[in-house]
């Protein structure tokens, strides 16, 4: 297997960008990533995203794409994985790549969710769910993972104001990414104050519903350049039963914990090496059951590392290190590429105030529905 190369990265501001169209973000973040890798059009397009269909009434992404860029005559592939479509897109450029059937790709992973109205856009994120078992019964995303947080709190005793470190890490973190949404510090008084949204999550809780880029060039030869070659050394997708109900344990993330084990096997790596972790926060509770099955804790310790600051930039398993999916934002479909962007320039050296101290492995983590399909990746500096 050929080994496989970040030869370029773009991202635009997570925001809400009223003045663009999904193609024109899209494309913003290609051209960058482009530019940035220098090696004219790769072989092919993989487009990462979720709801074009529906919130923007837009089928066939990846040729509006490739016809927007200038990618004429060659492949260009949508994928949807619900909110880990940036991250499944990423991982089928990677396995093309690999396999020598092409030499270089451009992944896109790509949300426009503001101009829709934000009913329209519960019941869009209520497609990831089960359809007969969940969203038909008025269950939203909110309110699923409303269910797995309630849960997760009667079995193991923690309080609500328990899981404010998460958010407030993540914050503090943002302040210093200038393509993060919300670039302010919050305090523990303004996470216990915020509005309920789904007992017990709160607006503190929860990602907001975002518009943004984000692309990787991958390509099968390093970059010649005087900084470090990233590469990807492990990817890794799991799935899990769509409906919580039909899971064995509805407060584990199976799919979670079997991608890393698979990735850490890939690499010879264990969760020790791991100098950051860019985890899939859109709710505080996945950020502790994903820290959880990602192996740096026990079951039901997620809170813990929170509460003794170890998720911070400077601790032991940075998390969020530019805000992550509650600060940065969440645009679903590009979530998983941004993550993938944010690792790299970590371990390039070039995260600004927040870089990490071990900047050697990166693990990402995305995930698509409420733990139904996890796709993750382990990059390395060379």
């Amino acid at each position: 297997m050929n080994k496989v190369y970040i030869a370029g990265i773009g991202q635009t501001p997570v925001s809400e960008s009223w003045e663009k169209s999904l193609k024109e973000l899209a494309g913003d973040a290609g051209l960058i990533a482009m530019e940035d890798a220098g090696i004219g059009y790769p072989d092919a397009l993989f487009v990462g995203n979720m709801m074009a269909i529906t919130a923007n009434r837009q089928a066939q992404l990846a040729t509006l794409m490739a016809d927007w860029l200038g990618f004429h005559h060659k492949p260009a592939i949508s994928i949807e994985t619900a909110c880990s479509s940036g991250s499944a897109a990423f991982r089928m450029a990677l396995m093309a790549i690999a396999s020598g059937e092409l030499e270089s790709a451009l992944v896109i992973g790509a949300e426009k969710m503001t101009d829709s109205p934000g009913s329209e856009i519960t019941a869009s994120l209520a497609t990831a769910a089960d359809a007969e078992l969940e969203a038909d019964f008025g269950l939203s995303f909110v309110g699923l993972n409303a269910l797995l947080m309630r849960r997760y709190m009667h079995e193991y005793g923690w309080s609500h104001a328990d899981f404010a470190n998460f958010s407030i890490n993540a914050h503090a973190n943002a302040v210093h990414n200038p393509n993060a949404r919300f670039r302010k510090a919050i305090s523990k008084d303004t996470f216990t104050k915020s509005p309920m949204i789904s007992d017990p999550i709160n607006l503190m809780d929860a990602s907001p519903v975002s518009d943004g880029a984000a692309a990787i060039v991958l390509s099968a030869r390093p970059i010649q350049t005087e900084g470090k070659n990233i590469s990807v050394i492990a990817s890794a997708a799991m799935t899990d039963t769509l409906s919580l109900q039909n899971r064995q344990n509805t407060i584990k993330l199976n799919a979670a914990e079997t991608s890393a084990r698979a990735v850490y096997a890939q690499a010879g790596l264990s969760p020790s090496d791991m100098g950051l972790f860019e985890y899939h926060d859109a709710f505080s509770i996945m950020a502790a059951l994903s820290l959880e099955a990602a192996g740096f804790c026990e079951p039901g310790q997620g809170p813990r590392l929170a509460i003794d600051d170890k998720i911070k930039y400077d601790g032991d398993i940075p998390v969020a290190t530019m805000g992550g999916l509650k600060a940065r934002g969440h645009p679903v479909g590009a979530t998983g590429i941004y993550q993938l962007v944010e690792a790299t320039l970590q371990l390039q050296g070039r995260a600004g105030p927040t870089q990490v101290k071990r900047n050697k492995y990166a693990l990402t983590q995305n995930i698509g529905g409420s733990g139904s399909n996890i796709i993750t990746h382990i990059l390395q500096s060379e």
